[in-house]
């Protein structure tokens, strides 16, 4: 069970003079079960290859496979009871009366009973750590972390199997975005394929199994954090960096001449510099 994009292209605007080619020939498979985090700089084609995965988008040429069925026109209703969509400021996707309206919204197409949809709403709500309290706040009462939570909850509240957001943590302060990206990593855990898309690496090295870089509309690198971050020249070449932590340690290495291996998170970090120290190969 997986999402498998064969060459992939989508053509905006064709036939006109605003033609626009954002993605050129993408082959790409995320398993059931992963967080996939795909970074790019901006307009390199990585908003446009996640709507292809709910259908927002549908392909110019090639294909989008869920669990092995090709993505139509026909069947969006279905693909789209698989696969959620999280926008980049889902806060603008709210708009009912209250907290509890706002997440029950996509069970309206279902024939469901009151009981059957309230269950549904305080699940979803539980497992986004969202307080029932809240259910009959307006929407706009909330801070800007328990909007996005709430926005989450309407499009788990439909039990996806996949999760895509785009950008989901941008515009929130620092507490905000560790709330934010923990919920993901929990999700993630409970069995939601994330599928992520950032321009924070330190967030993107933190929390993601799986890295794909989009350039010029083409996969130019795909693999484990470790991997791709331990690309920094070609990382640089298409306007991108490493995680900060990444930097540090790969500075030290070219400075000392001690070879090191690839570190991504911070975690990683700490327990190195406490071994190099014990070795006596780092002073502070």
């Amino acid at each position: 069970m997986s999402i498998v994009v064969k060459n992939l292209k989508h053509i905006y605007m064709p036939k006109t003079p605003f033609e626009k080619e954002a993605l050129k020939g993408i082959n790409l498979e995320i398993e059931k079960g992963d967080f996939a985090a795909i970074i790019g700089k901006t307009g390199s084609g990585k908003s446009t290859l996640i709507q292809h995965f709910n259908g927002l988008l549908l392909p110019t040429e090639g294909e989008v496979n869920i669990d092995g069925v090709a993505v139509t026109k026909k069947n969006l209703s279905d693909i789209r009871k698989k696969v959620g969509f999280v926008f980049q400021y889902p806060e603008h996707q709210l708009f009912e009366d209250t907290v509890f309206k706002d997440i029950a919204f996509g069970l309206k197409r279902f024939k469901l009973s009151e009981e059957e949809v309230k269950e549904k709403v305080y699940s979803a709500a539980k497992l986004v750590g969202l307080d029932e309290s809240l259910f009959e706040r307006s929407v706009f009462e909330l801070s800007g972390g328990e909007k996005r939570r709430v926005a989450i909850c309407g499009v788990l509240v439909l039990a996806p199997s996949y999760l895509l957001l785009d950008e989901p943590a941008s515009g929130l302060d620092a507490n905000g975005r560790r709330e934010m990206l923990s919920l993901l990593n929990k999700l993630n855990n409970s069995g939601v394929t994330v599928i992520l898309v950032s321009h924070s690496m330190d967030d993107v090295a933190e929390y993601a199994k799986r890295v794909t870089v989009i350039n010029d509309g083409l996969v130019a690198l795909d693999g484990t954090p470790e991997e791709v971050f331990s690309k920094r020249d070609l990382l640089r070449s298409m306007d991108l960096d490493v995680p900060e932590v990444t930097g540090m340690f790969m500075d030290f290495s070219e400075k000392s001449g001690i070879p090191l291996p690839t570190v991504v998170k911070k975690e990683q970090g700490r327990d190195l510099l406490i071994k190099l120290i014990s070795e006596g190969r780092f002073s502070l």
